[in-house]
């Protein structure tokens, strides 16, 4: 898959610009194990870089003129690296646009260079493929023009892309898990600090399998504020009667139990959801280092209880992937994954039992919602890096 991800991607390459390119990079997607909406809440998430990926074919020119073709969408951009870059009207131009204006606000120096980019990255399925383009150019342009820009500094710079062209205020995992990434490792990553470590995430009779509910509620930017909003509520509450809470990260939650009547019904769900949340990512690095994964498969399916009846982020095709895998012997636990109201559910299930499990699912899913399921198999990969034959 990977192979045939380059060769199409050079292949077009060379058609558009009648010459190889000199250098192709590879951007993966990445996946959450375990640590949903704790990122903005001083907690610990657990991503990996996944062999789903952006391929992007590149060489300098000797002029001052760029040439971006997104094959996949069959469209291009032209424009001078001297320009002043502003928001575009196509959106997968701001991811790489956010990219340059950064570096040329830095007063870095570029030329002018031709590139053609690929996905096997699914869009719309949660696994950051905007993410993916955001580092894999800032890797490339790194790489081309001998930047000596740092990993954490390409992955801040894709960030920002997100937040000025892009209009996203997202969060630092999914940049930092896409050029990050370790073959069979996932990061323990403190999204405040950025300080992280790896562990490893080689998962023996086991793989992950994504169920990609092939939905995205519009709920999702206005939840995801409302959620924020009641978090910093609730954290405000907690630290009147505990002032030796600063976050959640030394909250409790005996804490949050004898606080239940004055947090009230909602806040109360939001934050025993958030404090519980850390713990688990916690518990899953551990489960992970002593390869316990029927104790994984648990901490799993109990965030999806959480997300779904506490944090209220989940959707009832969500739900019911989930719950449909609840009684399978093969699968040792799930969950949604990503920032909720549709996307996809995440599996950990015993090898070679994933195509009847989703020949079962998919006939259910399609009986109760009218809608084609999509399945994704996943390895721990790499992160950004340039390609070598």
């Amino acid at each position: 898959m990977k192979k045939k991800l380059i060769r199409a991607t050079s292949k077009h390459f060379e058609k558009h610009f009648h010459k190889q390119p000199t250098h192709v990079f590879l951007s993966p997607g990445r996946i959450n194990i375990i640590g949903e909406h704790v990122d903005y809440n001083d907690g610990f998430v657990l991503p990996a870089a996944i062999n789903k990926y952006v391929c992007l074919a590149f060489s300098v020119n000797d002029s001052s003129e760029c040439t971006i073709v997104a094959k996949d969408l069959n469209d291009a951009v032209k424009f001078d690296i001297n320009d002043n870059l502003q928001p575009h009207k196509r959106m997968w131009v701001n991811y790489i646009f956010g990219v340059l204006h950064q570096l040329k606000m830095s007063r870095y120096p570029l030329k002018g260079f031709d590139a053609v980019f690929s996905s096997t990255i699914p869009i719309g399925a949660g696994l950051s493929s905007s993410a993916a383009v955001e580092c894999g150019f800032a890797y490339a342009i790194n790489k081309l023009f001998d930047l000596d820009l740092s990993r954490q500094e390409i992955a801040l710079i894709g960030q920002k892309s997100e937040h000025t062209f892009v209009g996203v205020n997202c969060g630092i995992m999914d940049q930092f898990a896409s050029v990050f990434g370790q073959k069979n490792k996932a990061i323990k990553l403190d999204c405040t600090t950025l300080e992280y470590e790896y562990h490893k995430a080689a998962f023996g009779n086991f793989s992950l399998l994504l169920l990609d509910s092939n939905v995205k509620h519009t709920h999702l930017t206005s939840g995801y504020n409302d959620r924020r909003n009641e978090v910093e509520q609730g954290l405000e509450i907690i630290k009147r009667h505990f002032p030796e809470v600063k976050t959640f990260r030394n909250c409790s939650v005996p804490m949050v139990d004898s606080l239940k009547e004055e947090l009230g019904s909602l806040l109360y769900k939001r934050c025993h959801f958030v404090v519980k949340e850390i713990q688990r990512v916690l518990d899953a690095v551990k489960a992970l280092e002593q390869s316990d994964f029927k104790q994984l498969g648990k901490l799993m399916t109990e965030t999806h209880q959480g997300l779904s009846k506490e944090y209220e982020v989940s959707c009832d095709e969500i739900d019911f992937l989930v719950n449909a895998v609840a009684n399978e012997k093969t699968v040792l636990g799930a969950r949604m994954m990503g920032g909720g109201f549709g996307g996809c559910s995440i599996n950990l299930i015993e090898k070679g039992t994933e195509d009847e499990l989703i020949s079962k699912i998919s006939d259910n899913y399609r009986k109760a919602f009218g809608i084609e399921l999509k399945a994704y198999k996943i390895k721990i990969s790499k992160g950004t890096r340039l390609y070598k034959k």
